[in-house]
């Protein structure tokens, strides 16, 4: 027998939760399959850990505080997320391994079942390198759960992960070196990275601009120079991957990778404007993976437009906003200067010279404005205090393709972070209106009676 539904979500992490709760609240019947813990990577072992521990690291917590601040965190916010949500909401939420069998069709334990539309949102997992095969090792979905806190611990990347766990273990009081080849926090802007850098070396974080080769002797890593990174573990945070192999994918007709499902821009499976991918599985042509909660709801409203009321949907090709919640914080959103095109240029204004910050005893950081040759804001990064709640602005602003004069009109608070921006935009507004073509229209214009 072969239960039905108009939809199938394999996958209740945040994509396949979002796409799950919009079908269900629009009338469709919606079956959700999970194999692990409702709510995903995001809210089992990355995003809400990891805040978590920074924060309470932070506040000078203990280890077992620190754990005990993270079970907290999660206990509180899985309800939002949970198997009895979503049936109370008419989901038929099935747990198990799926395996297609059809184009449309699934196997999950003894369970057969189908869907007019199946949507992939199936996360995706740590790369581990092949050379730590056999040796202890740490990752995101084991880190929490430590007996006890490393007194020398490696982290092995240098994305914001790998960033974020050496602030909140340095800040624990572990020893911590980061190994991460030529660059650390690569997509983001050089300028804006500095002072991140900058401050963890000031409190003690040791940076290797190697590669790693080897699993050292101790627990630690070898590099490629011959040197051997001590270490009493090494923590992963190399990036992630997709790996739906266990899913029959080729049943379906569904072509992956390491980097995701290989979908258009309307995140439909190429063949088929049946199954869709979502969230850390889609990889859109011409866009490429963008593995963030946020943009994993963006997916969903994507797709809910397709299914559910048959309109156009497509992914962004900007860059998304991202944040890294080190100590200063690190937030960005669209383009680089220097991945902007021609006649683009930056304005960028220091928090030495904002008010607020001056009045804290915190100014160090900045932010930095691009706009292309039409003067509207294409991108925005920030780096200091507050950095990722003060780019919501600038999202919008890139967004809606807003020129900087709209920017340099807002009247906002005083004393506050957010006219660090505004004022930027001001002194390039002011460059124009106090050139010698409005100087002189003035004065003529004063002769008037």
């Amino acid at each position: 027998m072969v239960e039905r539904f108009d939809l199938v979500v394999v996958g209740a992490g945040a994509a396949g939760l979002s796409v799950a709760y919009g079908a269900a609240r629009l009338g469709f019947s919606v079956a959700l399959v999970e194999r692990g813990e409702m709510g995903g990577e995001c809210l089992n072992s990355g995003c809400v850990p990891s805040k978590t521990m920074l924060a309470a690291a932070r506040r000078g917590f203990s280890w077992a505080q620190a754990q005990a601040e993270i079970r907290r965190a999660v206990a509180s916010i899985a309800p939002a997320d949970s198997q009895a949500r979503y049936e109370a909401l008419g989901v038929t939420v099935i747990r198990g391994a799926a395996r297609f069998t059809g184009r449309l069709a699934l196997a999950v334990g003894g369970r057969n079942i189908a869907g007019r539309w199946v949507v992939v949102a199936a996360g995706s997992r740590p790369i581990v390198p092949e050379f730590l095969a056999g040796t202890r090792f740490l990752t995101n979905e084991t880190v929490w759960a430590l007996a006890d806190k490393p007194k020398k611990l490696v982290i092995l990347g240098g994305g914001p992960m790998a960033v974020e766990m050496a602030d909140a273990f340095c800040s624990l009081g572990s020893a911590v070196t980061v190994v991460a080849g030529p660059r650390i926090l690569p997509r983001e802007d050089a300028e804006l990275v500095a002072p991140v850098l900058a401050a963890l070396a000031g409190r003690g974080v040791v940076f290797e601009f190697l590669r790693a080769v080897a699993a050292g002797p101790g627990g630690g890593l070898v590099l490629e120079d011959g040197r051997e990174v001590a270490g009493d573990v090494v923590l992963v945070a190399a990036g992630r991957m997709v790996d739906i192999a266990d899913l029959n994918p080729a049943a379906a007709g569904i072509c992956w990778g390491p980097e995701g499902i290989r979908t258009d821009r309307r995140l439909r499976v190429a063949g088929t404007t049946k199954i869709f991918a979502a969230g850390d599985a889609a990889c859109p042509q011409g866009v490429g993976a963008q593995r963030f909660t946020h943009v994993a709801g963006s997916h969903a409203g994507v797709i809910l437009r397709q299914i559910c009321f048959r309109l156009p949907g497509r992914v962004a090709t900007a860059p998304p906003a991202r944040a890294v919640f080190a100590a200063p914080e690190l937030a960005q959103v669209g383009v680089t200067l220097a991945e902007a095109g021609p006649g683009a240029r930056a304005l960028v204004q220091n928090f030495a010279e904002n008010d607020r910050a001056i009045c804290a005893g915190d100014t160090s950081g900045l932010v930095k404005l691009v706009i292309d040759r039409r003067g509207r804001i294409i991108g925005a990064g920030i780096v200091g205090k507050g950095a990722g709640e003060m780019i919501g602005m600038y999202v919008l602003a890139v967004a809606r393709r807003l020129k900087i004069s709209a920017l340099a009109g807002l009247v906002l608070p005083y004393p506050t972070r957010g006219e660090a921006g505004k004022r930027a935009a001001g002194v390039f507004v002011g460059e124009k209106l106090f050139s010698a073509g409005p100087r002189l229209l003035a004065r003529l214009l004063a002769r008037l009676p």
